[in-house]
């Protein structure tokens, strides 16, 4: 069964991000055989066939995309094509959290990680609704608020057309926000052109010429740290999976007891992480055990009709308490275990406590990871839905104070985000 390959928790919950953030290139000796190549196929198909586990909000008709895609692997003689077809088969299910863990030069690059615009559909149109802060969108002078007219030349809506699902039941606009979004994130050998109007104005982008893009991008350090005035501030730089950020934290958060309030910036973690992370930073801010964050094992459910739930806890640190007031920061590049970061604040009821930002990567649930017996192609998916403790599912989460950068004037020199932050702790006073 394709269970047994997973050992569920320990093993791969501590290698799963390492997995989502570099792309992995498999070298062989001799090409396998179309047989191979069907079996990895009719492998990956069955494993997402018996635990995704967020087919019940989908217009995904799964069935059909085997019937589809397997036709396909005829034709397949080497890996990156091989590649290419799984790439658009996953894509069935326009779901940013399921991914190939691996890539060719074609391959559009994974969203949010390495995307530095995220757009959906609003009423009716294709709309820019954040540039990512450091990166070649926002380098270019791309702003939320900017309405998509042509994408590499190409009329949007003809684009994201070309590449919706084949295999859809119904119109659904998430299939069609999840198109936008990788097309907008590009591929990884053709330089993006964006055609963007703005009052009335459109006027061509080039992102990929006047700034750095997620591929080459390179964080001077794990985490940041400042005062501003007596508020003090951390930013974590994208290594939630990384077990080196626990005592890297404690450090700073040493170095900030002293202060009167604090922020701590989670708008650059789209890459995921592991619990062991979340937990120790949850664990500063609270002095007795809480639940935080609510776990959903489906496949038990589909297979034995007994429904599997359970909640986590956060404990105290030892030493480790941290009791003034806090802001928790988010974007859409807060993504997988930060959301679980952020709404496992929310869950702690912390007083004088606020998460300010705008949605964020709304990534399904706990992602498992398979590799296909011929190829060795690792592919990961959500296998386990997750929730607050209140029973809101993650995805569907939105801070306490809610931010729409499509109104926020482009002149503003100002970060709106730390700005609101220090509004809300001068409420305090």
């Amino acid at each position: 069964m394709v269970t047994t390959f997973i050992n569920r928790y320990a093993r791969l919950k501590n290698i799963l991000a390492v997995l989502l953030t570099v792309p992995l290139q498999v070298c062989f000796s001799q090409a396998l055989t179309s047989k191979e190549y069907k079996e990895d196929f009719n492998f990956f198909w069955t494993s997402i066939n018996q635990e995704y586990c967020y087919f019940n909000k989908k217009s995904t008709n799964w069935q059909k995309v085997k019937e589809i895609y397997t036709p396909l692997i005829d034709n397949v003689t080497t890996r990156d094509e091989f590649v290419a077809v799984l790439e658009k088969a996953l894509y069935e299910i326009y779901d940013h959290h399921a991914i190939l863990n691996t890539n060719t030069k074609s391959s559009q690059r994974l969203v949010p990680s390495g995307t530095d615009m995220w757009a959906e559909y609003i009423n009716g149109k294709p709309v820019i609704v954040e540039a990512r802060k450091g990166f070649g969108a926002a380098a270019c002078g791309i702003i939320a608020g900017m309405e998509i007219i042509e994408i590499n030349d190409k009329p949007v809506n003809d684009a994201v057309e070309a590449f919706l699902p084949k295999s859809l039941t119904t119109n659904d606009v998430e299939a069609r926000n999840f198109v936008l979004r990788i097309l907008l994130a590009g591929n990884h050998i053709q330089p993006r052109k964006f055609s963007l109007k703005y009052k009335g104005t459109t006027k061509d982008y080039f992102p990929d010429k006047n700034g750095p893009t997620p591929d080459n991008w390179k964080y001077l350090s794990i985490i940041e740290s400042k005062q501003i005035g007596t508020v003090g501030y951390i930013r974590i730089n994208d290594c939630l999976y990384d077990n080196s950020l626990i005592p890297a934290f404690d450090s700073v958060m040493e170095a900030m007891k002293k202060t009167t309030a604090l922020i701590i910036d989670l708008r650059e973690t789209p890459s995921g992480g592991n619990t062991t992370v979340a937990r120790a930073i949850l664990g500063w801010f609270t002095d007795k055990e809480k639940f935080y964050q609510k776990h959903e094992y489906y496949f038990e459910e589909k297979a034995t009709g007994v429904k599997r739930s359970w909640e986590e806890i956060i404990s105290p640190r030892k030493g480790k308490y941290y009791a003034k007031p806090l802001v928790i920061l988010c974007d859409h590049w807060t993504g997988s275990i930060a959301e679980g970061i952020t709404i496992g604040f929310d869950a702690l009821q912390r007083p004088k406590t606020k998460i300010i930002g705008t949605a964020m990567a709304r990534l399904n649930g706990a992602v498992y990871s398979y590799q296909m017996p011929n190829s060795k192609i690792n592919f990961s998916f959500p296998a386990e839905r997750l929730y607050h403790i209140n029973g809101l599912p993650r995805e569907k989460y939105l801070p306490a104070i809610l931010l729409d950068l499509t109104n926020k004037q482009e002149s503003s020199p100002t970060d709106i985000f730390i700005e609101r932050a220090l509004i809300y702790f001068r409420t305090l006073n």
